[in-house]
């Protein structure tokens, strides 16, 4: 009889006999962890594309900073804090431009919120969606965000009872602009830390909008004006970009808050099941509209299904982690998961959502994953 070995990893030189590495000013994690950022663009111009959280290596629900998706439309500006300005101006009594020392001197709040890519899930409309976790959800992280509520600014500045509406503007090439209710002010955060240090410059360092639950187009980075006016600018990421052209030809606009969404991350797209027996289904879930209350699993392609153990905290406009315990026999199957939010909205099937909606989008896709399990424990999308 033969025996079949597996190469062992490379040892880690560590030991009583070896000194380790020495204290470091900045942290790093061990060489032999790999998860990445996976880079991708519709075009030739790198400063306009979008990297993806590799969601299948996350545990717990905040992403760390440096694998927080990145979605850029003209590069990665590089600012000084020091001459960086926060002009509010436009229909209020007094316009201010802050400066970042005078914006941290405010009182500070923290909040765990994740922001989604309006795109995240585009593949999903076509006929073969994206073939992992990465690629089909990854335009979505979860982050603790620190920084002043906007709507203390707007009371400084003494925002005017016409002003309706706010312009947020950024400080990269091409000025990125979003038209905003000035209602949403309430709960809206002027961010300039994320996950306990500053802001990446990638993730708008030195200071960003974060819309709890909104696309994150909403999220402007680099945010350095804001207008208050009387009625929506109808900019081009406003009109153009981030709408739904519908089955009857009129277009949504301005949808703003993300419907209910999980992805099972866990075996999920190219990975493998190792061997029949007990396994632990893991994934993540969230919604714009709030908490989430349930995530179910199916085992069998929607024939039945069963309720999901969720993790605490299960915050509002944050991810949720869910879990259940499977004992998968060695037969093909498919596995399934849908996510309820506290206000009794139910993430929908694809069919449903294609139903509704048509498939002449690009955006907002929040219809529920599937992934094949095969024979030999290999797991892959299914086709639409």
């Amino acid at each position: 009889m033969t025996s079949c070995r597996k190469t062992p990893p490379p040892a880690v030189e560590e030991g009583p006999s070896r000194l380790g590495k020495p204290v470091s000013a900045y942290g790093e994690r061990s060489p032999l962890e790999k998860p990445a950022r996976a880079p991708r663009s519709s075009t030739k111009t790198q400063e306009a594309a979008s990297s993806t959280t590799p969601l299948q290596e996350q545990t717990g629900i905040l992403t760390p900073s440096s694998l927080h998706f990145e979605r850029h439309h003209a590069g990665v500006p590089q600012i000084h804090p020091e001459r960086h300005r926060l002009l509010i101006h436009g229909m209020v009594d007094r316009p201010l431009a802050f400066t970042m020392e005078e914006i941290r001197r405010l009182p500070s709040i923290s909040r765990i919120l994740f922001i989604e890519c309006a795109g995240n899930g585009g593949a999903e409309w076509g006929p073969k969606p994206a073939p992992d976790a990465q690629r089909s959800h990854g335009l979505a992280s979860c982050s603790e965000w620190t920084g002043v509520p906007l709507k203390l600014l707007l009371e400084e500045a003494g925002i005017q009872p016409r002003a309706t509406w706010l312009l947020a503007e950024g400080a990269d090439a091409c000025r990125m602009q979003r038209s905003i209710p000035a209602g949403a002010a309430e709960s809206i955060l002027i961010a300039y830390g994320q996950n306990g240090e500053a802001l990446r410059p990638e993730q708008g360092y030195p200071l960003r909008l974060v819309a709890p639950g909104w696309e994150g187009n909403v999220c402007v980075k680099w945010l350095h004006r804001i207008k208050a006016f009387d009625r929506p600018h109808m900019t081009k990421d406003e009109t153009s970009k981030y709408t739904d052209l519908m089955p009857d030809g009129t277009a949504r606009q301005f949808t703003f808050l993300l419907d209910a969404k999980s992805v099972i991350t866990r075996p999920s797209g190219g990975q493998k099941v190792a061997a029949p027996g007990f396994h632990e289904i893991t994934g993540l879930a969230w919604s714009g509209r709030g908490r989430i209350e349930r995530v179910e699993v199916s085992t069998d392609g929607g024939r039945n299904w069963r309720n999901a153990v969720l993790d605490e905290p299960r915050l509002p406009q944050a991810f949720t982690r869910f879990h259940m315990p499977w004992t998968w026999g060695g037969r093909e199957t498919i596995l399934l998961s849908r996510a309820t939010d506290q206000t009794g909205y139910v993430q929908p099937a694809r069919e449903e959502l294609v139903a509704v909606r048509g498939l002449n989008s690009l955006y907002h896709n929040n219809a529920v994953k599937a992934w094949r399990i095969a024979a030999d424990g290999s797991v892959t999308h299914v086709e639409g």
